[in-house]
């Protein structure tokens, strides 16, 4: 096997400064027009075939072998939040309200990276190498975008691969966890509607305040009695709004919030039992209900044989690591929607620091991680999609 934890060192300067670059410059969920710029124009000098405007801001880089086997997908996610950076650092952010908080400038540095490791092998490759660069992950709505804009076409890729710098976990440690890793996301909009009136007088008002609250109150129960507890479910409001006057019952009341499972079932259980529940509810208050849910991605889930293998290939080739087969977090990711469609694994590379203070959560406003994280990325990256189209 090659050494490519020698070429990702090597690398590992030119991966700083550009991922310091994206940092700097933070781009939304379909907005990423200056990210997409730099990755096109970088896979265009690579010798890669460059496809752009991929599902709106997406680009795609094929990296072909001069004879013919399997097609690989390398994907990563290109997009930042909208949040306000509170870290000092000379890297920070130079837009208001915009930050990388969640390693998304580390996993577009990583990517390109590879496409460099790998495309100093073109002339060995057996198949081709799609990388996938991807708009609005943290939307959910990039990778179908990309889909649906042909990204699994031409060639169509037989195994696909990606990864996330994860600050729940310390660096030099990674997830290679078969099956479920991620949960599945869907979101939920609930309208009550009652009678509002004087809040002296609440005698005469069917009040959606009150009405909303004991919905939220016995939705709880849904996890707790109703979820199998070898299963596992959250239900999260987020966002309740009511009224605008402190001596005014308000006609309706609005609720907002996110519904998370690793498993369809268990989503389709939550739903039925949630419809219920606002049924009774309103129905025993007086009130009238408008509840929709929506499911966002489906739930992150490795291919155990894909996995296995690649725990087994990491451990002999990259053995100065910690590999850990067990992991899960109530987090959504869209590379769902890729691994929905073709199988693969989606790893969970340790970025914390804990020395360093590199330990906040993702999408706080003080995130940022250790990039000695983004090198073992590389690394495990090109590893992984080398294992099945450069034959020893």
């Amino acid at each position: 096997m090659i050494d490519f934890r020698s070429q990702a060192n090597a690398l590992r300067d030119s991966m700083i400064a550009r991922r310091r670059d994206f940092h700097q410059h933070p781009e939304l969920s379909f907005q990423e027009v200056r990210t997409a710029g730099i990755v096109a124009q970088k896979l265009s000098e690579l010798g890669l075939e460059v496809r752009t405007g991929v599902g709106q801001t997406g680009v795609i880089g094929l990296l072909e072998g001069d004879r013919e086997g399997p097609t690989v997908l390398v994907r990563c996610d290109m997009d930042a939040l909208p949040i306000q950076e509170e870290n000092e650092v000379e890297y920070r952010s130079q837009t208001s309200n915009k930050m990388h908080a969640c390693g998304h400038d580390g996993h577009t540095a990583v990517a390109l990276a590879v496409a460099e490791m790998l495309s100093q092998h073109r002339d060995k490759l057996v198949g081709n190498i799609k990388f996938v660069f991807q708009p609005a992950e943290e939307i959910g709505q990039g990778a179908i975008a990309m889909i649906n804009d042909g990204a699994l076409l031409d060639p169509v890729p037989q195994v696909s691969l990606g990864l996330h710098l994860w600050n729940e976990i310390p660096v030099g440690q990674v997830a290679v966890v078969p099956g479920p890793l991620l949960a599945g996301v869907g979101i939920f909009d609930l309208i009550v509607k009652g009678k509002g009136g004087h809040a002296a007088m609440p005698q005469y008002t069917i009040d959606p305040v009150l009405t909303l609250a004991h919905i939220l109150t016995t939705v709880q129960s849904i996890v707790s009695r109703n979820v199998p507890p070898i299963d596992t479910a959250v239900i999260s409001a987020t966002k309740v709004r009511a009224g605008d006057a402190y001596n005014v019952i308000p006609e309706r009341a609005e609720c907002y919030g996110t519904i998370r499972t690793f498993r369809n079932e268990v989503f389709d259980l939550v739903q039925e039992r949630f419809h219920k529940i606002v049924d009774g509810v309103t129905a025993s208050m007086g009130c009238q209900a408008e509840l929709t849910i929506r499911s966002m991605t489906p739930p992150v889930i490795n291919d155990e044989a894909v996995a296995q293998r690649m725990k087994s290939l990491f451990e002999e080739n990259v053995p100065d690591l910690t590999y850990m087969d067990r992991f899960m977090s109530m987090v959504g990711e869209d590379m769902s929607c890729f691994l929905d469609r073709v199988p693969g694994v989606f790893l969970m590379v340790g970025s914390a620091n804990h020395n360093r203070g590199l330990d906040y959560a993702h999408h706080h406003p003080r995130f940022d991680f250790d990039e000695d994280s983004m090198v073992i990325g590389a690394t495990l990256l090109a590893t992984a999609a080398a294992e099945y189209v450069l034959p020893e």
